[in-house]
């Protein structure tokens, strides 16, 4: 087994709010230490080129494919994240060779498994070139594939963090970014289950961002304003989706604002947050066991409407990844450092419990300058 190393992982999630920067000493097994972390936000140019490459990435028909706003695209983010590395290393007094790998996730501009589909831009090479650290990048392709759906990844983190905590088991942590997904930690580290479970934040921020001009319902403040539409709840929670076993997972506009067309500014946020709280406690009911606590990361866990919600709709205590230690804002990146240096160890990344891939799968690709 090797010695811990540092790795910088960095992730830009449906979100496209930025970049995040975090730094963590890990063997790929276990997390030794918690370093420092750097959010670069996105600028509105910067913003509208990545809007611009999802609206084009329905039209792909191979992962290679690069049409004109993707290569754009892909050109941006590549620069934003080099931006963000260099930045970081300075802040924090550290050169290349302090840091053994980068975890670069990229910008999911198309995720459709069913078509064995997935597209992450973003240039590993040329990130490698423009920090000195070597990259690992293009972390879903292998998975998907091989017949998985190439999400999520972040279990096995999840693991590795529950693994080091006393939080009794089981656990089940939910990330809530664009997308919500679910990882269950029982006392058998190695049987892993995860899976998407519903929509996140994205239909939310987008209703918010249509109808008030603002980014994300801060502090859930909209939703908490307004009346729940339960009929269209309920008839969104029929979707076909969500009688489907798990795993399985979600492009980010699977579940989109116009779920709320026709509503109020405030009952339009309600609905959709009380959607995305009764998705993920639904998911819950899909586990092995019932879980012992629930801890919520992502920008969700920012949402006290929706934590509350989530309470009230699973009957479990609902804890945020801040309470237990971790990282709230931070989780995804964190665990592409993690999925680095698993990479380098030669670790799977998924198993067939978390993308439905038949068997433990490595993933990612090298690249060195």
């Amino acid at each position: 087994m090797s010695a811990p190393r540092l790795a910088i992982g960095l992730m830009s999630g449906t979100s496209m709010d930025g970049v995040d920067v975090a730094l963590i000493e890990t063997d790929g097994r276990r997390v030794s230490a918690f370093g420092p972390t750097l959010l670069r936000p996105y600028t509105d140019p910067e913003r509208a080129a990545l809007a611009a490459a999802l609206a084009e990435g329905p039209t792909l028909a191979s992962r290679a494919d690069r049409p004109t706003a993707l290569a754009a695209a892909e050109v941006i983010v590549t620069a934003a994240h080099a931006e963000a590395v260099n930045d970081f290393l300075e802040m924090n007094g550290l050169g290349p060779g302090d840091v053994a790998v980068i975890g670069f996730h990229g910008q999911t501009v198309f995720h459709a498994p069913a078509r064995r589909l997935t597209v992450q831009i973003g240039d590993g090479l040329a990130l490698a070139r423009a920090t000195r650290i070597p990259v690992v990048y293009d972390f879903r392709a292998a998975d998907v594939a091989a017949g998985g759906q190439g999400a999520p990844l972040v279990p096995a983190y999840h693991a590795a963090l529950v693994a080091g905590s006393d939080l009794p088991r089981p656990v089940a942590v939910v990330n809530v970014g664009g997308v919500a997904n679910i990882t269950f930690v029982g006392d058998d580290p190695g049987a892993l289950l995860a899976f998407d479970c519903g929509p996140g934040n994205a239909s939310i921020d987008d209703w918010c961002a249509a109808r008030t001009g603002r980014p994300l319902d801060v502090d859930g403040r909209l939703a908490a304003a307004g009346r729940i539409d339960e009929a269209r709840v309920a008839g969104l929670l029929a979707h076909p989706f969500f009688a489907q076993p798990a795993p399985k997972s979600l492009d980010r506009n699977a579940f989109c604002a116009g779920a709320a067309e026709g509503l109020a500014t405030e009952d339009g946020a309600a609905t959709l947050t009380a959607f995305t709280a009764r998705a993920i406690a639904h998911g819950l009911l899909h586990l092995p066991e019932r879980p012992k606590s629930v801890v919520v990361a992502g920008g969700g866990a920012h949402n006290p409407t929706l934590l509350a919600m989530l309470e009230a709709a699973c009957g479990l205590p609902v804890k945020t990844a801040s309470a237990v230690g971790w990282s709230t804002d931070f989780l995804e990146a964190q665990a592409f450092a993690h999925l680095a240096v698993r990479h380098l160890e030669g670790l799977p990344l998924s198993w067939p419990g978390t993308t439905g891939v038949p068997v433990p799968t490595r993933g990612g690709v090298l690249a060195r300058a």
